[in-house]
């Protein structure tokens, strides 16, 4: 299914500011979007597997005086079931993703009963790159990782992304101009800026030596 670049900026309106303008909408592909659950399952499914065999185990002595352990084998097995639900949430949630990029901040859009919304502004940004897996290779598209500020609790940190896109390497360097642009009239308003500035949009060029 294709969208329009007026219909999946509509999924936004709900938190768009009165002035923000959308520079560029995106949704992911549908297959590479779920194949981001593939690591979580296959370790899901030997998980599993190691459960199922103490689970056969269990049963075969159980005449014999064996422990039953259900209850500990349920919550044992979490990685298993809970790897096959984040599938699951992934397919659900697919209609609410969208991604996009403002004039003043990264949105992510999700959620399965109703549409959530993640912002980050730009000067929360010190790292953006681009990764293509080989399924998003065949398909043409690619991810954005956004790194915004975030950790884990291990102090490991987050990175947002835009799964699965259309013209990854643009949206990278859309994102990457942008962030300088918006930093910079920050940092820089337009009526404490110079009439020239040497220092910016320049190639550098070293002075002369230092005289010992």
């Amino acid at each position: 299914m294709t969208f329009t670049e007026a219909e999946l900026t509509a999924e936004f309106a709900q938190i768009r500011d009165a002035e923000e303008k959308f520079l560029w909408v995106g949704k992911p592909h549908y297959v590479p979007f779920l194949a981001t659950a593939v690591p979580f399952l296959l370790v899901g499914m030997i998980w599993g597997c190691i459960d199922l065999f103490a689970l056969n185990t269990t049963m075969s002595h159980a005449n014999h005086g064996g422990f039953p352990i259900y209850p500990f084998l349920i919550l044992h097995s979490i990685p298993a079931w809970g790897s096959v639900l984040y599938l699951i949430w992934l397919a659900l949630s697919y209609k609410n993703v969208a991604y996009a990029i403002t004039n003043r901040r990264i949105i992510l859009r999700s959620g399965v009963w109703a549409p959530n919304f993640q912002s980050f502004d730009f000067d929360k940004i010190s790292e953006v790159d681009v990764t293509i897996g080989p399924l998003e290779k065949l398909m043409n598209c690619g991810t954005v990782r956004v790194n915004a500020g975030r950790t884990n609790a291990k102090g490991i940190t987050v990175f947002e992304c835009m799964t699965a896109i259309d013209t990854p390497y643009d949206v990278y360097k859309l994102l990457k101009e942008t962030a300088v642009d918006v930093k910079t009239d920050w940092n820089y308003p337009n009526k404490l800026r110079p009439a020239e500035n040497p220092g910016y949009h320049t190639d550098y060029k070293p002075g002369p030596p230092e005289v010992k």
